[in-house]
């Protein structure tokens, strides 16, 4: 039955878990985690020194929104005359303008991107942009060919004069002067240098010649455009690159070909309008000049110098109807202009503010051609089948067919009106029968005379308010803050990348250390056995870094030595309620090379030293160990030869150990049968001599799951000393000694922890040795740990 035992006291029951024990696993590695630290910082720098700075450029521009009171005061008096059109902007529109490809392929275009000079230094190429360049290249091809092309070439400066083009290979190819007209596959091209007569520091360019789409699809993802307030005009543009006046000049390019193609919209109307009148024009001077000559063709043949007033009072009297004749007139002659010119011309802008009687048709001509405009400037970016072109069309095409009607209704109201005033004139011509035919003819062709010349300088005017409508036609962005950026990049952010790689090069080793301890399987500490063996536990021997056999002796104040001295302790407490006064010990352990005959030596050379008679028995007589620990003279017959020879006696098979003051039983021969020799009985009569004449008897027996040698010898044993090796022992394996222990199969058990790395913070952390003796040389921390 199993006794109360002191020993108890080293069972913790503690189920919560221990944070600091944790932690120390990990501190006791603090060498490695400054090491991946230093490592990831260095690696850190590395990066940063060989990646390239990214800088952000933003520019900030205002739409023009007349219905936002954008428009200046100065252009505002043109109102009056209908020169300024009376549309808004859509703010979205315009965003989705500026990020149209087809405006960024102009601007790449025009800032020559597909073309880009590199610098190739030791570890990276540096891109050469403007002045930084050396050279420049003049290509006179520039045509879809060019853009398509994806090549690769080499300029190497020679002199201030010369260089050297090679092919994509290296291999060089020709040489010319600067300025000379290369003809090559990609067509006729000129190389200039950037500074005359001045030999550049970078002596080899590196022209990289790329696709313009696949250029236009990396800047058109790259810049990024907003609206800076939620009621504002307002837009911020933003751009990233490795050359900040690189981002500058497209950005400033872009946002100036955006101006231009606003400008140019704006002006399509005035510029229709004003072709519209030159045309009249043309045709208004001939026939007033075919009037004049009529006139003078009149005076000649009736030879008239000086008409008379005869008829002045009919005159005066028929005046006011006269003019409202020449005023319906105009306005027939000009409803047909815009009637023949709309014939003409379906898809066209139609001539405005030519001063129809009708307000309705001025408006809505005028109305007619901002839609005009409207759609053709969204055409640009985007199908003809998107809704918004949809709607546009059918409204053109519904104001179109209602300026149709209107002309005509116009035309039909003025010859009515016409025809009226003719009646009322022919009523008073009656009445005028003293005038002389001459007269009459005189003032027919003086009539049509004034109609053509009071139409030739209508037109005159209205070409003069066209051409000030033109001039006035302002962008629709106006720049706030031009183009610029900090000096500082924004990618990639050193102080992030170092706390990054400061932070990685803790996380790293801890989460790799925490995988190995995840996945260790191994007996580690005391709480480890604890968990599943509730024997006692003993002790712990740790780890023996000289390699030593014997550890023990009078002379040894090593941890190690102090450790056997506290397992003798122990050892005594364990052996208290025995009755015996000579105690049998057996040493055992679950599988081989966890130091059971290391303990059962050192435990016997311990015992030796506190003036006790010690026999070590090798009762492990499948794979003896004692001689490879001691140096006694093992010529003798051991156990093997007294458990088969009946005629020996056990004092003839018993060596002294002179060194460590114990006596030794050693294995002997490796036996074919070692269990039938067992249990033959002689071994009963080797632990009986050992009982009389020895203080302890301490056997080292074989391993419980190897071989079942031990249990046929358990029921003899005083005390049972199960060795567990540390980072040894499979932590599965700990149900043998706990299911041994519950079923009392060994008596007396209790568990030793072997081969304990005391730095690593494990266990109850005795303190061996207190600073007794010398201390032990140590290794490097790398070898240490390496081991460990």
């Amino acid at each position: 039955m199993q006794n109360e035992n002191p020993l108890n006291y080293l069972f913790v029951d503690e189920e919560s878990i221990n944070y600091r024990e944790a932690l120390e696993k990990y501190v006791y590695r603090w060498k490695w985690f400054v090491l991946c630290a230093i490592i990831a910082v260095i690696s850190a720098y590395v990066y940063l020194r060989y990646t390239p700075n990214e800088y952000k450029v933003s520019t900030t521009i205002l739409v023009a929104d007349e219905k936002n009171g954008s428009l200046s005061s100065e252009l505002s008096a043109f109102e009056d005359l209908g020169l300024l059109g009376g549309s808004t902007i859509s703010i979205d529109n315009e965003i989705g303008l500026l990020k149209s490809k087809s405006l960024m392929e102009r601007a790449v275009k025009e800032v020559g991107l597909n073309v880009g000079y590199y610098g190739e230094g030791r570890v990276r190429t540096t891109e050469l942009f403007q002045q930084k360049s050396p050279i420049k290249i003049n290509f006179f091809a520039k045509d879809s060919v060019f853009y398509n092309l994806d090549t690769t070439f080499y300029v190497q400066l020679k002199s201030a004069t010369n260089f050297i083009l090679k092919g994509s290979d290296g291999n060089q190819i020709s040489e010319h002067i600067f300025g000379e007209n290369i003809a090559t596959s990609m067509g006729n091209l000129v190389i200039t240098p950037t500074k005359i007569n001045t030999l550049s520091n970078i002596k080899e360019v590196l022209v990289v010649i790329s696709p313009l789409k696949r250029v236009v699809d990396n800047y058109a993802n790259k810049i990024e455009i907003e609206l800076l307030y939620k009621k504002s005009s307002l837009i911020a543009l933003s751009l990233k690159d490795e050359i900040k006046i690189k981002a500058q000049v497209l950005l400033n390019t872009l946002v100036r070909q955006y101006n231009n193609d606003a400008v140019e919209d704006k002006s399509l109307m005035s510029n229709n309008t004003n072709d519209f009148i030159n045309q009249r024009l043309i045709i208004i001077e001939n026939d007033l000049s075919k009037v004049d000559k009529g006139v003078e063709e009149f005076k000649t043949t009736n030879k008239l110098t000086n008409i008379t007033s005869e008829a002045s009072l009919v005159l005066q009297t028929n005046a006011a109807l006269e003019q409202k004749i020449l005023e319906l007139n105009t306005q027939l002659k000009l409803s047909a202009y815009v009637a023949d010119y709309m014939a003409s011309n379906s898809e066209g802008l139609i001539p405005a503010n030519l001063g129809l009687a009708d307000v309705s048709i001025s408006a809505s001509s005028l109305q007619y051609n901002t839609l005009i405009i409207e759609r053709n400037r969204l055409l640009k970016s985007t199908r003809k089948q998107n809704p918004i072109i949809i709607n546009l069309e059918s409204q053109i095409t519904e104001l179109r067919a209602s300026i149709a009607q209107s002309l005509l209704n116009l035309n039909s109201s003025l010859n009515i009106a016409l025809n009226d005033a003719v009646q009322q004139e022919n009523r008073l011509n009656s009445k005028i029968t003293s005038v002389p035919k001459q007269e009459r003819e005189f003032r027919d062709i003086q009539r049509q005379q004034q109609i053509i010349e009071t139409l030739y300088l209508y037109l005159l005017q209205k070409r003069e308010e066209n051409a000030i409508s033109l001039a006035a036609t302002l962008p629709n962005a106006k720049i706030i803050d031009a183009a610029d950026g900090s000096d500082i990049p924004v990618s990639p952010k050193r102080k992030i990348v170092y706390l990054a790689a400061l932070m990685l090069g803790f996380v790293v080793p801890f989460l790799f250390f925490y995988i190995v301890f995840l996945l260790d399987n191994k007996v580690q500490t005391s709480k480890d056995i604890e968990a599943v063996v509730k024997a006692p536990i003993l002790g712990e021997i740790p780890k023996c870094e000289n390699g030593d056999k014997v550890v023990v002796n009078n002379e040894e104040k090593g941890a190690v030595a102090e450790a056997f001295r506290m397992l003798r302790t122990n050892i005594a407490f364990m052996l208290s309620n025995v009755k015996n006064e000579n105690k049998t010990i057996f040493i055992t352990s679950t599988v081989g090379a966890e130091g059971k005959t290391f303990v059962a030596v050192n435990l016997a050379a311990v015992l030796a030293l506190s003036n006790k008679k010690v026999l070590l028995i090798g009762a492990d007589i499948r794979k003896p160990k004692i001689k490879e620990y001691l140096n006694a003279p093992f010529d003798n017959k051991g156990l093997t030869h007294f458990l088969m020879d009946t005629s020996l006696k056990v004092k003839d098979v018993i060596v002294r150990n002179e060194d460590a003051k114990f006596d030794i039983l050693h294995s002997g021969i490796i036996a074919p049968n070692p269990s039938e020799l067992l249990m033959n009985g002689r071994f009963d009569e080797v632990l009986a001599y050992g009982k009389e004449f020895y203080d302890f008897v301490i056997v080292d027996t074989a391993p419980i799951k190897v071989v079942t040698d031990t249990l046929l010898l358990s029921y003899t044993a005083d005390l049972f000393v199960y060795v567990i090796r540390a980072n040894y022992l499979d932590k599965r394996l700990l149900e043998i000694p706990a299911k041994l222990y519950s079923d009392k199969r060994l008596k007396n058990m209790a568990v030793l922890l072997n081969d304990v790395n005391i730095e690593k913070g494990f266990g109850y952390g005795y303190g061996y040795g207190y600073g007794y003796g010398e201390d032990i040389p140590k290794k490097p921390w790398w070898k240490r740990i390496i081991n460990k």
